[in-house]
């Protein structure tokens, strides 16, 4: 469907400022990153990919309703003037157009007090723009099943921290003839490309997952929304003080690691080669 003109009124603020935090993350890896978006059942879900990692990250937020003056979603063409949209978006868009509509929305509510600020924001959506290839090739919405064997946070956390100071060590070995991207190259993909224990899941996936903030601690908060259409959510908005801290799950050619705080997900097939040197 079309994006232009319509508004995303976000249930909480600080989900709307969480997900402008993952989007400058993004950016960081690319000042081109597009995501894609889709919004469906009162949620926002954003997709993005950090060149680095050859990952899909996945962050969502709680939507209030979704405003539009130039819709074409089923029931509601022909409608006339601002129509509220019940939950049809799905467009590709600029990560850094995102994230200054986001800022912008949420500078005109600085000097409010805090029972305004902590309310809903209104964002308004940006011009869609040519999605990359991997834009369209997302998760499976469904058929999600848990895959046993993934460690708790804490081990998840010192398994990036030893392959991170492994890197490190190994690249500060090389003689300088040798010092060269290609070669750094071949070590990251080695170090990134292991499994994290006997899960299958490659730890390059949970090095994204810490670079993108996926891993810090789950803070006490409203009840968790799920991206739509995903299986029972391909990541969560807002990880209240029971969340799970961390599940693995599979679907199709597909791993997701979710987190209380977004989602990474890889194929398992047909992967191309990646730049994994660490962030």
């Amino acid at each position: 469907m079309t994006a232009a003109g319509q508004e995303l009124h976000f249930a909480d603020a600080g989900e709307a400022a969480d997900l402008a935090a993952f989007l400058a993350r993004l950016i960081h890896y690319d000042r081109a990153a597009a995501v894609r978006l889709q919004a469906g059942g009162g949620v926002l879900a954003v997709f993005g990919q950090p060149p680095s990692f050859e990952v899909l990250a996945i962050r969502t937020a709680r939507l209030e309703a979704i405003i539009g003056t130039d819709t074409t979603s089923a029931g509601e063409a022909g409608a006339a003037g601002a129509a509220s949209v019940p939950g049809a978006l799905d467009t590709t868009v600029s990560a850094g157009e995102l994230e200054d509509a986001l800022d912008t929305a949420r500078a005109g509510r600085s000097a409010d007090g805090p029972e305004v600020r902590d309310r809903g924001l209104v964002v308004t959506v940006p011009q869609a723009v040519t999605g990359p290839p991997w834009a369209g090739v997302l998760p499976p919405r469904g058929g999600w099943r848990p895959v046993s064997g993934l460690p708790g946070v804490d081990e998840v956390r010192g398994a990036v921290a030893a392959a991170v100071a492994e890197f490190r060590a190994r690249d500060a070995e090389l003689p300088e003839e040798r010092r060269t991207r290609a070669e750094r190259d071949r070590i990251g993909h080695e170090i990134w490309s292991r499994t994290l224990g006997d899960t299958g899941l490659p730890l390059r996936a949970v090095h994204a997952a810490q670079s993108l903030g996926f891993l810090r601690s789950v803070r006490a908060a409203a009840p968790a929304a799920s991206a739509p259409g995903a299986g029972g959510g391909v990541a969560t908005a807002a990880p209240g003080p029971t969340a799970e801290p961390l599940a693995l799950l599979a679907a199709g050619g597909w791993l997701r690691l979710r987190t209380p705080y977004g989602s990474i997900a890889v194929r398992t097939s047909g992967l191309s080669g990646l730049s994994v040197t660490p962030a």
